[in-house]
């Protein structure tokens, strides 16, 4: 199979091809993703929140990538993979960012790194891709830094911070970067942003002019039905069936039904030769 490059994606929004990325955390949903076609996986520090059931992403660890990205990675081989520095693996130093950028490449096999900040982050993007990886930028909400915007709250509204977020989105892209993820960004601003660009943005509430979209798959999926951001699709409603699914098992196992003679290994009898000699 031929895996999704750098150059691929740069092509496809020279020509106007919309990018769909997708999280997963694990084999399974890797494998669903790469029959659906997906052009970007993402191993997300959501993992945080979705995975481990924590209020936030800040306190995964770069164990906690290197492990999601690993399984991730085996469920794929044709969408670009792309693993997520957690917070405080990058913001100490660039060449701290190197080393936890390196890392993830080396240990889970992604073709490039995703880290959060515009301006702040540029010279760690720069030292990165000057070392061959490749970088994904991440500006507007950056979840590692929701304490300190407020919380989960929509980025660019006023004058100066829809210019803030373009100068963001420009510096990472000078840095090196090869796509920016806009997260939770007024639809009209990350159109400008999208424009003003030389490489592939990636919206999360930020409006369809983005040149793609990402998700993450338990969302997609409907698999967390108290979960109801505005700027979620559902394009599935699974979690009723699945817990219908562990009903009817636990019914099962409590009736008797199941295990069911069909489920069962039994011992191999003897064959009729062998049985003669006792």
């Amino acid at each position: 199979m031929t895996r999704k490059t750098v150059l691929d994606l740069l092509k496809m929004k020279a020509s106007n091809q919309k990018i769909a990325m997708v999280t997963a955390y694990d084999y399974s949903m890797a494998r669903l993703a790469q029959e659906a076609d997906v052009d970007m996986v993402l191993v997300g520090d959501s993992v945080g929140m979705v995975v481990q059931g924590l209020p936030d992403t800040l306190a995964v660890t770069l164990d906690d990538m290197v492990y999601h990205g690993k399984c991730v990675a085996r469920g794929l081989d044709k969408a670009h993979l792309v693993v997520d520095l957690p917070f405080m693996t990058y913001q100490v130093s660039p060449q701290q960012a190197l080393q936890s950028a390196g890392r993830l490449v080396q240990q889970t096999g992604c073709q490039s790194v995703k880290l959060e900040g515009g301006e702040r982050s540029a010279p760690a993007i720069s030292l990165i891709t000057q070392a061959g990886v490749p970088v994904v930028g991440h500006v507007g909400l950056t979840p590692q830094s929701v304490h300190a915007v407020g919380g989960w709250r929509v980025q660019g509204r006023s004058e100066e911070a829809a210019e803030q977020l373009l100068r963001d989105a420009q510096a990472v892209q000078e840095a090196g970067a090869f796509c920016v993820v806009l997260e939770m960004v007024p639809a009209e601003l990350a159109a400008e942003v999208t424009a003003a660009l030389d490489v592939p943005t990636i919206g999360i509430g930020a409006g369809p002019d983005c040149d793609g979209q990402v998700l993450v798959c338990n969302d997609l999926l409907g698999l967390n039905s108290s979960f109801k951001p505005r700027f979620v699709r559902r394009f599935a409603e699974l979690e009723e069936p699945a817990t219908d699914a562990f009903r009817g098992f636990v019914a099962a196992v409590r009736d008797g039904s199941f295990p069911a003679e069909e489920h069962c290994f039994h011992r191999r009898r003897p064959s009729a030769k062998v049985a003669r000699l006792y």
